[in-house]
């Protein structure tokens, strides 16, 4: 007997999400089925955020108000950009509290591989912020990843012309792993050690 079909629709919409296959789609279902409490209140917060949450204009993060909080405060150091992949990694980094500056979310990393360039992820916007603003030095926080290197690389050769100083963040973060897994002390010691770009 198959499941019915609302019920494999459910399933399916699950395994969009990353890390989910087949298996734990069914479990998930299963269990909301089972703790439908639980469940109205996981589809009532989705369609809350859905609702509400938007990016900011300026950076690219996650916000309620645009510009965000962090673009519209006056007590970030506005000299300093850190460029990160994705809004995770902004949240990291602050958690850590080792940053003051301003940030810049890319949406994404150059990958040949899955056909994504530089006009598909928010590099254009960065250029315009970095020649309109007091920028003096940008910060490359990619994760050290094939694609976060390339994507590094081209932003360096995009970015020096400027006459800013672009530097990448220190070794301190394991070759392979995203940023919202590292520890506090890992990220202070990443910041601390970054480099002066040299491509």
């Amino acid at each position: 007997m198959k499941p019915p079909k609302i019920f494999l629709h459910l399933t399916q919409a699950l395994q969009i999400l990353p890390g989910i296959g087949e298996k734990s789609a069914n479990r998930i279902a299963f269990y909301l089925l089972s703790n439908s409490k639980e469940g109205r209140k996981i589809a009532v917060s989705l369609e809350k955020v859905l609702a509400d949450i938007k990016f900011c204009s300026v950076c690219g993060n996650i916000t309620i108000e645009d510009p965000c909080l962090i673009c519209s405060s006056l007590e970030r150091d506005r000299s300093t950009i850190c460029v990160v992949q994705k809004p995770m990694d902004v949240f990291a980094i602050e958690r850590a509290g080792i940053y003051n500056g301003l940030y810049h979310v890319l949406g994404g990393l150059l990958s040949p591989l899955e056909d994504t360039g530089p006009e598909d992820i928010n590099i254009t916007s960065l250029i315009k912020r970095v020649k309109g603003g007091n920028t003096e030095e940008v910060i490359i926080a990619t994760n050290p990843t094939t694609e976060g290197e390339a994507t590094a690389i081209h932003l360096e050769g995009e970015l020096r012309p400027l006459g800013v100083k672009v530097t990448r963040i220190a070794r301190g973060i394991p070759v392979g792993t995203d940023l919202d897994f590292a520890d506090d002390i890992t990220l202070l010691r990443a910041l601390e050690g970054r480099r002066e770009f040299k491509g």
